[in-house]
């Protein structure tokens, strides 16, 4: 059984049938040229269901009883690939434009939200939480949350655990790795200190679908996820994005995506891939 998977091929017709059931269900762009990469990756799945082929897999995760299966191969297909503090002068533009409204809302009582869209393996919302409770350390007392989410169940599961290795943490400031990490003997490692764990809900969510979230944010960070969408799903996320925000919000893309006509979204450039909601 396991040889005939390894000696399958994903023909064309089956990849572009996986590829439009992706679309569907995730947003993801699987152009032909990524033929290759998803037969490499879905051979895992292949061997895990004990399936003959990949004619065998389409049929199934395209039935009622593959429903679940969906989840795994979008995991299967997606690239989790993250850093602490990654292009970090967006922790720094956010420090310095939500300086003002972050110690009005403190001082008032007011709640404060951030919410890490695609958060993969978690290094992104702490990195979130450990720059402004270092900036602001009131927000310690204060009505403050991040929410971060992510379609993989697997990285979210990784990220609610918060440990990782002392290579994952080597670009993190000696100061913040005194105040925010624990050494983990057991493992070798690091973990998060439950301190900032605490400031942190971490949930599954699919951007197409609904969301289920009522209130809006003071900043939005999604990055190096909507590069994998075509303009069109793309483009309806903007205002999504855009009402989700409040007045004087902030989103923040990777450093490769562009938002073509951010006004037409009612958003406007506020810095290198940043946008804020247009006044």
């Amino acid at each position: 059984m396991m040889a005939a998977v390894e000696q399958s091929d994903l023909e064309t017709s089956t990849f572009e049938a996986l590829a439009a059931l992706a679309h569907r269900e995730s947003g993801l762009q699987l152009v032909p040229e990524k033929r290759l990469m998803v037969q490499s990756r879905l051979r895992q799945r292949l061997n895990a269901l004990r399936l003959p082929n990949f004619d065998a897999y389409t049929s199934f995760v395209q039935s009622e009883d593959g429903r679940e299966e969906i989840r795994f191969m979008i995991s299967a297909l997606t690239t989790n690939v993250s850093q602490f503090f990654r292009e970090d002068h967006h922790f720094a533009l956010m420090q310095e434009c939500l300086a003002d409204i972050l110690r009005k809302k403190i001082s008032e009582g007011e709640r404060i939200r951030i919410w890490s869209a695609g958060c993969s393996n978690g290094q992104e919302p702490y990195s979130i939480a450990m720059a402004l409770l270092h900036a602001f350390p009131e927000l310690k007392t204060a009505d403050f949350k991040i929410l971060a989410t992510d379609i993989d169940p697997r990285v979210i599961a990784f990220a609610r655990r918060g440990q990782y290795t002392r290579r994952d943490t080597d670009q993190i400031p000696d100061e913040f790795q005194q105040e925010f990490f624990a050494t983990d003997t057991a493992n070798g490692g690091v973990n998060i200190v439950d301190d900032l764990k605490k400031f942190i809900s971490f949930r599954e969510l699919n951007l197409l679908h609904q969301w289920p979230m009522q209130q809006q944010f003071d900043c939005i960070f999604c990055r190096n996820v909507v590069i994998y969408f075509d303009v069109p799903t793309q483009e309806a996320l903007w205002p999504r994005f855009r009402d989700k925000l409040y007045p004087h919000g902030l989103l923040f893309l990777g450093h490769s995506e562009r938002i073509a006509d951010p006004e037409q979204f009612g958003l406007c450039n506020a810095g290198l891939t940043a946008y804020a909601t247009k006044k």
